[in-house]
């Protein structure tokens, strides 16, 4: 009989999240994030579900667009992080990617290059993130140049929010008030100024940065990302579910220890159930006594360090559970009772999309529609 881990993968969900994403922004066109293999999610099955909804797509870099369009998504694909070599824009020409420019070299790599046919260039404005862009003047400049430039057929203005996910928001109007005052300084010249500003916290609580695309990526996946509370992500539907099964079960006196290094003491005769998951899984390690699991629908907790194949979980209080009984590590169980992803991360000291973009190759994804 197979491993009985599997993370299951529930498509009609993720359409439901990108139709919430526009909801959330019903003024403008909502690019389906797919970077990270579609955080975890697997890209080209993302995408092929999405690609009757969205019209446009993002990923990372031209390895991931060119999965895409060698399985046949021919929809608009944006390279959030631009291009790394100069020969890569002889394929974005050729593919129709759109391609974001964040550096000097890769504007001058432009003008120079003999291309197919014109880029759609997404010229990145660091507008307080501090990561990738330009700053005002020389945003100013490019755009002048860009707009003027044979070898590009579109400008967009592109940036990143550093703290849309908190609690306070002074940081995120800052960068919205650089961003107005740079759009109101293009306009007056005659430009239009097409932007792509929200990524998922901006879209589910920033109306004014939505501009003309915005860009959801965690939220797709069911995941908030958000640290206060949020009437749309109390809409998100999770779709990843990771489940496995109890596979032993053993008695432990009061005293003895559970795992790697004794972290568990049973206070208790205590039931141990043995999960099948574990770090060589991508279940994160750093799980403390307490994350939350699932047993036939019904909470408790790890007990003991996670291992590199199996976990173990605390099955005194549910004494009907035995070998066989199904454990969701996250998402929704076969009952309807969910168990949310960014919960589990917090015991975890670390972020859903840590959780999402680690399930490794070896856990099989089981596509369903429902």
């Amino acid at each position: 009989m197979a491993r009985p881990l599997r993370a299951k993968l529930d498509l009609d969900a993720l359409r439901h999240n990108y139709r919430l994403a526009c909801e959330c922004a019903p003024e403008s066109r909502a690019l389906a994030v797919l970077k990270a293999n579609a955080y975890g999610h697997g890209a080209l099955a993302c995408a092929r579900a999405l690609e009757p909804l969205a019209p446009a797509f993002a990923v990372a870099c031209i390895e991931e667009a060119l999965e895409l369009r060698e399985g046949g998504i021919d929809k608009p694909i944006v390279l959030l992080e631009g291009f790394f070599e100069e020969s890569e824009l002889e394929i974005i020409a050729r593919e129709g990617f759109w391609t974001t420019l964040h550096s000097d070299w890769q504007i001058e790599a432009v003008e120079r290059s003999r291309l197919p046919g014109p880029i759609n260039a997404w010229l990145k404005f660091d507008s307080g993130m501090h990561r990738l862009g330009f700053g005002t003047e020389d945003f100013v400049r490019h755009w002048r140049r860009l707009a003027l430039s044979p070898k590009v057929c579109g400008v967009h203005l592109v940036t990143h929010f550093a703290t849309a996910d908190g609690v306070d928001m002074a940081y995120a109007n800052h960068q919205l008030a650089e961003i107005e005052a740079l759009r109101y300084r293009l306009e007056a010249e005659g430009y239009e100024v097409p932007c792509c500003l929200a990524n998922s916290p901006a879209t589910l609580a920033l109306a004014r940065a939505r501009g003309q695309w915005h860009r959801p990526g965690l939220m797709l996946y069911g995941a908030d990302p958000l640290e206060r509370a949020n009437p749309f992500s109390a809409r998100l539907r999770p779709v990843m579910t990771l489940e496995s099964e109890v596979i032993a079960v053993r008695s432990v006196e009061p005293g003895e220890p559970v795992g790697y290094g004794g972290r568990f003491i049973a206070s208790r005769q205590t039931r141990i159930g043995v999960v099948a998951c574990g770090y060589g899984d991508g279940y994160d390690r750093h799980a403390v006594d307490g994350t939350p699991v699932l047993v036939d629908g019904r909470r408790t907790a790890i007990a003991g360090k996670v291992s590199m194949d199996m976990l173990t979980v605390d099955l005194t209080d549910l004494p009907t559970a035995d070998i066989g009984a199904k454990v969701t590590l996250w998402g929704r169980a076969e009952d309807g009772s969910q168990l949310s992803v960014d919960e589990v991360a917090r015991h975890c000291d670390t972020i859903s999309y840590t959780l999402l973009t680690g399930i490794l190759p070896r856990v099989p994804r089981i596509v369903s529609v429902g």
